[in-house]
C-alpha cells in the first residue's frame, strides 16, 4: 500500500489502520510504502496509477487526490480514470471556527460583518490549496463577501493566530474541541450533511442558509483502474467489515475520523462529485499555483 506521503500524518495512519485489516483478513502482510513528493502526494498516486491492476498494489489516498488536478499541471493521474475504488475508510466534518472576540455568532452574522468590513475578515488555512484554503473560497463565493486568504505551514500555526486574533476564522478541526470547550474560538457551523455528534448545538453549514455547502476530510483506499471487480469486492468488504470492529473505529477515533464504509460504487461517486467540486472552486475563485 503506497502512501504519497511521509510517515505519521494522517494518511499514513490510515493506511496502516486498513493494511492491518487487510493482513488479519487473508493472513498475508500488507507492506507500507511512503512515497512521499509531488504537490499533494502526487508522486505515490501516479505510482499507483501506473501499477498492475492485480490488486496487489493499492494507494492510501485522501482529499488532496480531487483537489491536486485543479490547481497543478500534468499531476500524472486522472483522479476518476486512474483508480478503482476500494473504500472510504474515514470522514470527518470540518468546522467554521472564529476567534471568540470577534462579534458574530452565526454564519449570516460573520457574513454581514465582512460585507460591512471588506478585507478586515482574514481566513487561515494550513498551506495553499490544502481543504480548508478551499472550503474558505467556497464560501467566499457563495457569500459574496471580501475575506481575505492567510496561508500558513500547516494548522499548528493558524490556529496559534486564530486564538491571537491575528486572523478571524479558519476552516479546520484538528485541536478545536478543547477550545471550542474553553471559550478560546467559537464554532459557527460544521461542514457535513449533518450535526457533528461532538457538537450537537452547532448548526450545519447547510442550516446556516448555504444549501450544499458540504465538505469533508476523508480518507481512503484505492487500486488502479482495471483491477478485476471480484479482487475490488474482496478488498472492499474486509475494510468495510473491518470497520464494523471497536478496535478499528477506536484507531479512527484517535485521529478524528468515523468509520464510513460504502460500496466501491458510493465510493466512485463521491470521488467524481469532489473532483467536480473542486475544480469548479478553483476556477471560479481564480486560484492558480505557480
Amino acid at each position: 500500500m503506497i502512501v504519497g506521503f511521509p510517515p505519521g500524518g494522517p494518511t499514513d495512519t490510515v493506511a496502516r489502520i486498513a493494511a492491518e485489516r487487510l493482513s488479519l483478513s487473508f493472513g498475508q502482510p500488507v507492506v507500507i510504502e511512503n512515497r512521499p513528493g509531488g504537490a499533494g502526494g502526487t508522486t505515490g498516486y501516479k505510482a499507483v496509477a501506473a501499477a498492475a491492476a492485480d490488486g496487489y498494489t493499492l494507494l492510501s489516498t485522501a482529499a488532496a487526490m480531487t483537489i491536486s488536478p485543479a490547481l497543478y499541471k500534468n499531476v500524472g493521474y486522472d483522479p476518476i480514470k486512474s483508480f478503482a475504488p476500494v473504500a472510504m475508510v474515514g470522514s470527518s466534518s470540518q468546522i467554521l471556527l472564529v476567534n471568540a472576540a470577534l462579534p458574530v455568532k452565526s454564519v449570516s452574522e460573520l457574513v454581514a460583518y465582512a460585507k460591512a468590513s471588506p478585507g478586515r475578515v482574514h481566513f487561515g488555512s494550513p498551506g495553499y490549496g490544502t481543504q480548508p484554503h478551499l472550503s474558505g473560497e467556497f464560501l467566499k463565493l457563495r457569500a459574496g463577501a471580501d475575506i481575505v486568504h492567510v496561508p500558513y505551514r500547516g494548522s499548528a500555526p493558524a490556529f496559534t493566530d486564530l486564538l491571537a486574533g491575528q486572523i478571524q476564522m479558519i476552516f479546520d478541526a484538528g485541536p478545536a474541541l478543547p477550545l471550542i470547550e474553553s471559550g478560546k474560538i467559537r464554532a459557527l457551523a460544521v461542514t457535513s450533511e449533518g450535526r457533528n455528534r461532538n457538537l450537537p448545538d452547532v448548526p450545519t453549514m447547510i442550516e446556516s442558509g448555504f444549501p450544499g455547502f458540504v465538505t469533508r476530510y476523508w480518507n481512503g483506499v484505492v487500486a488502479p483502474a482495471g483491477t478485476p471487480d471480484d479482487i475490488v469486492s474482496k478488498l472492499s468488504a474486509a475494510i468495510n467489515e473491518g470497520l464494523k470492529s471497536p478496535d478499528m473505529q477506536a484507531s479512527l477515533a484517535k485521529i478524528g475520523l468515523e468509520p464510513t464504509p460504502i460500496p466501491p460504487h458510493a465510493f466512485a461517486a463521491f470521488i467524481a462529485a469532489e473532483t467536480q467540486r473542486w475544480a469548479t472552486v478553483v476556477k471560479e475563485a481564480g486560484i492558480k499555483v505557480d
